[in-house]
């Protein structure tokens, strides 16, 4: 992509220019450069500018496998002078990673010194470490000097570097890659390169082969730190056909036996990317905050090998559902995210899938054997060019000395005696005397029809698009056997499984751990926990003129259902709700009322019914199960319509239904007079000629009807004293008994 060059004004001269358009071209240069040179990989050899730069380097010091490590600060400060004008610490931190096993899947430079740790831990400086490069490095290298790939001017124009590397390795996939440029960003996975490779071979076979038929080799990730990848084949399947996608990652664990029944979880592998001791951290915080009641305690036993010791409450608690809390709340599962978004060609971004993304390598390997072997040839020419003047001078060996000895300038007359090329004369011109003997021209024979030959098959090669391929697919099989499934580093780290079905109500409920609670509601519609049951609420305090609505017994698993004066209900966990220290939160912030305000609060025990009524006096008998509401959003139950509202709320547990109206007149009937619904209406519980209901509740007639008075005390009238309230339902009812309270309500 060529960068048009703005020349600065002459000196003096004021130059008006559009800031808008300023903006833009200064914007896209940067959005550019960080794209091309920064953020995205190339497809061709999964490597960044940095990367290649720092492998690059380290060829030049000659840091091959098996060479003795030079100091990082060395290889840094090569590489940051000759190639990569940027901070030392950038390099040094992608030096880093290219070393760290838990990183790089197949590492591409070897460390020696503290290169960090799996905890999370930083690498020595650069002047404590040393390093080399790794032989995964070197096949990425392999062919670099034979023209394989081509160069260009490094930053100041002084040398050269490489544009992409030969790569004889399948990095991109084999190693991943991530990045975040403007306005794109890449997430790769690291793979098996044995699954890799089989799919190259493949697709070397078959070269129209789809993505989802590439499957069948590439199983799914590799991580360094291996895990379990608990996707659905489906959507693995999707994610490797469109580029784009995500895997859940678990750790690996298992259960061990302590003893006479009792027994911990070990975690011997964790997610990809999670530093270990931040994961500890996390579990041992969600620990001493009661989040996580199945578990006693955590240990790190870990020394070279990861080993997480997980400590159940008690031996009575299940592996999976304690197992499946921690995956729920902590890193010991992960989403790794696929964007399979590269550079192609080296100059284009795109998304692609795996199909593409491994055509893209095998053309490139294509590419690079057919520059080696022009490059080769070149050279073979040359050789026999050489030989052959090599030959005509053994051959004539008296007459060449004779030339040599008389003439001041042998080389034109050496040329046109035996009709030499120049560089055939100056050949025999730098050839030593010991080279004069009777067994050199037999090799030089010998190494002239070694070389034709070989001049022949690379020719034939050149020509030959079945041949190239054939070659490639040589390669291909040699480097699988160095990295093939049965090597230490080829071996398959990560591995699938299915995630178990587990009871999700029985995990939400097994992290809650269970205590007594009283919630408190205030007239405003603010909710609270204290701990305990029948706590004092006297010495409370409510936000402005705000004061106690009502209060009543849970527990921290109890399920609070709410009516409103919508006619719906809603479901609210009482584990969320706020402490009693402050003033709460309003219930309208945890589900969607919709402006609608409290008729009533009750925990969720099963099994009861509850009466509720409109202003307008209509209602009926609902089951407390048809109540629990699965959304914020809640569940119609009592159908209004406005200006009507929900406004009587009461457990149905008793024989006997007590109305009063805001005209204070009180009527009681029978409860088998309701009819039991779902949803709905309902009947008529009271007549009115004016206003309407204020209040209902379900009672036992044996027992009384009570209700609280002003000082909070609850009043009772006998049965005795009730008869003349005793009517049938939908009656106009008479005024209430003498002490009812002024707020028309029995609570």
């Amino acid at each position: 992509m060529g960068k048009r060059v703005i020349p600065p004004p002459d000196k003096g001269r004021i130059e008006v220019v559009e800031l808008k358009e300023a903006l833009e071209e200064r914007y896209l240069s940067y959005a550019l450069s960080t794209i091309m040179h920064r953020a995205l990989p190339d497809a061709r050899d999964g490597l960044k500018p940095v990367h290649r730069r720092i492998l690059y380097g380290m060829r030049q010091l000659r840091l091959e496998p098996g060479a003795p490590p030079k100091k990082s600060a060395k290889i840094v400060g090569d590489v940051m002078g000759n190639f990569h004008p940027h901070g030392d610490q950038a390099i040094y931190d992608a030096l880093v990673r290219l070393a760290q096993e838990f990183s790089s899947r197949y590492p591409l430079v070897e460390g020696q010194g503290n290169f960090g740790n799996i905890d999370g831990d930083n690498a020595a400086a650069y002047r404590y470490t040393e390093a080399r490069m790794t032989d995964v490095a070197r096949l990425l290298l392999e062919g670099i000097d034979e023209d394989a790939v081509p160069f260009r001017p490094n930053y100041d124009g002084q040398s050269q570097e490489p544009a992409v590397l030969p790569a004889a390795f399948p990095n991109l996939l084999a190693n991943g890659s991530s990045g975040i440029a403007v306005g794109m960003a890449t997430s790769i996975p690291p793979h098996n390169v044995a699954e890799l490779l089989d799919a190259a071979l493949h697709l070397i076979d078959k070269r129209s082969a789809k993505s989802g038929e590439l499957l069948k080799f590439v199983k799914g990730p590799d991580f360094p730190t291996g895990g379990i990848v608990v996707d659905s084949k489906a959507t693995i399947r999707e994610a490797y056909i469109t580029g784009k996608g995500s895997f859940r990652v678990r750790a690996r664990w298992h259960k061990e036996d302590t003893g006479r029944g009792t027994w911990v979880a070990v975690v011997t592998q964790i997610p990809y990317l999670v530093p270990k001791s931040r994961l500890v951290e996390r579990i041992a915080e969600l620990l001493t905050d009661k989040k996580l009641p199945l578990l006693a305690d955590i240990r790190d036993e870990s020394t070279e090998e990861v080993r997480i010791v997980l400590e159940p409450r008690s031996r009575s608690v299940d592996p999976k559902i304690m197992m499946e809390s921690l995956f729920k709340l902590t890193e010991l599962e992960n989403r790794f995210p696929l964007n399979l978004n590269v550079l192609m060609g080296g100059q284009v971004p795109r998304v692609v899938g795996l199909a593409e993304c491994l055509r893209e390598w095998l053309d490139h390997r294509r590419e690079v054997l057919l520059r080696r072997s022009r490059h080769r040839l070149a050279e073979i020419k040359h050789r026999l060019e050489v030989l052959g003047g090599l030959l005509v001078a053994y051959l004539n060996i008296d007459a060449v000395i004779k030339i040599i000895r008389k003439e001041d300038e042998p080389k034109p007359v050496l040329m046109k005696r035996f009709k030499l090329t120049d560089i055939q004369a100056t050949a025999i011109l730098d050839m030593r005397l010991r080279n004069l003997r009777k067994l050199e021209e037999f090799e030089i024979k010998r190494e002239n029809d070694a070389l034709k030959k070989e001049k022949s098959d690379l020719e034939k090669l050149i020509g030959s698009t079945a041949r190239q391929w054939k070659s490639i697919s040589g390669e291909i099989k040699k480097v699988r056997e160095s990295y093939g499934p049965t090597t230490a580093l080829g071996r398959r780290r990560t591995t699938f499984e299915v995630a178990e079905e587990i009871d999700i109500k029985a995990v939400t409920e097994a992290m809650i751990e269970r205590e007594p609670i009283t919630v408190v509601v205030s007239e405003k519609g603010w909710i609270r926990a204290l701990r305990g049951r029948d706590a004092d609420t006297k010495g409370l305090g409510f936000k402005g003129d705000d004061k106690l609505g009502f209060s009543f017994n849970a527990e921290t698993t109890s399920k609070l259902l709410v009516f409103a004066s919508n006619g719906r209900f809603y479901t609210i966990d009482a584990s969320k709700l706020p402490g009693g220290r402050g003033f709460g939160e309003p219930v309208s912030l945890m589900v969607d009322m919709e402006g609608a305000e409290i008729v009533g609060v009750a925990p969720f025990a099963g099994g009861r019914k509850f009466l509720v009524a409109s202003k307008s006096g209509n209602g009926f008998v609902v089951k407390e199960e048809d109540c629990l509401a699965n959304t914020r959003k809640g569940k119609q139950i009592l159908n209004v319509k406005a200006p009507d509202v929900a406004a009587a709320f009461s457990v149905a547990e008793g024989d006997h239904v007590a109305t009063v109206g805001e005209n204070r007149k009180m009527v009681i009937f029978p409860l088998k007079d309701l009819p039991e619904m779902g949803r709905g209406k309902g009947v008529r519980l009271q007549r009115y000629k004016d206003g309407g209901l204020s209040d209902a509740k379900v009672f036992t007639l044996a027992d009384g009807l009570t209700w609280i008075d002003k000082a909070g005390r609850t009043y009772t009238v006998e049965k005795s004293d009730l008869r003349d309230w005793m009517g049938n339902r939908a009656d106009a009812g008479r005024l209430a008994p003498k002490g009812f309270p002024e707020s028309n309500t029995f609570k």
